[in-house]
């Protein structure tokens, strides 16, 4: 079993770092105030190539594998959140519903846009009564000659309202199936059709430099070539869907948990309490330590997910596993931060009190705590 990791992964992480440092860490604290959109930053996130990193070359991605995506998002995560997620689910919601089940015309057609980042990708399931129950979908998409009519609404739905956002795949019953759950299929959605409308922002607690708001459909007509995979395949696919996502998520945990290390090991070491640095008592120590053990565990589960995956091996249990045990670590670790900082962790210039806001999705969104107990048990046989 080797733990190291290669050149070319060695080699994008520190790249990664490196820009994370230089041109986010600079502009976080104000993007996150003032709710901006990061669009100078996604720019450079697409001359790096990182807007299409899982992708094959063929359709303008980067030719990387999952371990590479999780090494690239742990770093921008290190630094800020919003624009990890950004990232995150325009690769694993936007991007990958295409790339598994799209028809080889839609790959053509929006793979390499997405890839190179010219237009963002999003994924809309979340409904008011459709989330963790994503069977209880109550948007429909119904035939009408070659046209899908589709009327309904969607949820907490990232990157689909920015300036460059330029599709939205949507779960929709599309008919009455052949059990107690309805027939939900795949549609794809660009930008600008006329009945699709994407609603204001939400007020957020974190996240705030990222896009996230409600979207609305009133007798949208899409061709019906628009499917995306099998008719009636909608659930089965979002489903593998969030299962490649969890790694991504679990990956932006790890990185927001170390980056809260950082800040507070950093602070530790420079705040001066009775006349020597905060970081040579005794309860600090404890403290960055059981992190720095802690976070260590869950970036090898994360690894250990991505390589299961990019072997072709079963690995939705150790996506789970790594998802459960990064999204509460991230909590743990931003709130040991603030801690450790004292009053100033309290203060918004300080990069641990964005970590603070910024980690409690971590344990909702890309299915909840709750959610990842349930696959895990049932992955034991419970």
């Amino acid at each position: 079993m080797d733990f190291g990791l290669s050149d070319d992964h060695r080699l994008l992480r520190d790249t990664v770092r490196e820009f994370a440092l230089q041109e986010i860490a600079p502009a976080a604290e104000e993007l996150d105030r003032t709710h901006a959109f990061p669009y100078a930053i996604v720019r450079r996130l697409a001359e790096l190539d990182l807007m299409g990193i899982p992708f094959p070359e063929q359709y303008g991605g980067a030719g990387g594998d999952s371990l590479a995506y999780a090494l690239a998002v742990e770093e921008l995560a290190r630094v800020d959140s919003s624009v990890a997620i950004t990232l995150c689910a325009h690769t694993s919601l936007g991007t990958q519903p295409l790339y598994l089940f799209g028809s080889e015309q839609q790959k053509q057609r929006h793979l390499p846009r997405l890839c190179r980042g010219e237009i963002l990708g999003a994924f809309g399931l979340t409904e008011p009564e459709a989330g963790s129950d994503a069977g209880n979908t109550r948007t429909r998409a119904m035939l009408d000659g070659g046209e899908w009519v589709i009327n309904g609404a969607k949820q907490f739905i990232t990157n689909a309202g920015t300036d460059i956002s330029g599709l939205v795949v949507i779960t929709a019953v599309t008919g009455a199936g052949g059990g107690s759950r309805p027939e939900i299929s795949n549609i794809l959605i660009e930008n600008g059709t006329p009945g699709y409308e994407p609603g204001q922002s939400y007020r957020k607690m974190g996240w705030n430099a990222s896009d996230t708001r409600p979207l609305s459909f009133s007798d949208c007509r899409v061709p019906r070539d628009n499917l995306v995979g099998a008719l009636g395949g909608g659930l089965r696919q979002f489903f593998h869907v969030l299962d490649i996502g969890r790694i991504g998520v679990a990956a932006m945990g790890v990185g927001l948990a170390q980056g809260a290390l950082d800040e507070a090991l950093a602070y530790a070491r420079q705040r001066r309490a009775f006349g020597q640095p905060i970081s040579r008592f005794q309860p600090i120590q404890m403290k960055l330590a059981d992190l720095s053990t802690e976070i260590e565990a869950a970036r090898l589960l994360v690894h250990k997910a991505a390589w299961l995956k990019d072997r072709g091996e079963p690995f939705s249990l150790t996506a789970a596993q790594a998802k459960l045990k990064s999204g509460r670590l991230a909590v743990r670790a931003a709130d040991e931060a603030v801690q450790i900082h004292g009053g100033y962790g309290y203060i918004e210039e300080y990069p641990v009190c964005r970590f603070y806001r910024d980690a409690k999705i971590l344990t909702i969104g890309e299915g909840t705590d709750e959610v990842q107990q349930l696959v895990i048990a049932r992955a034991l046989g419970a």
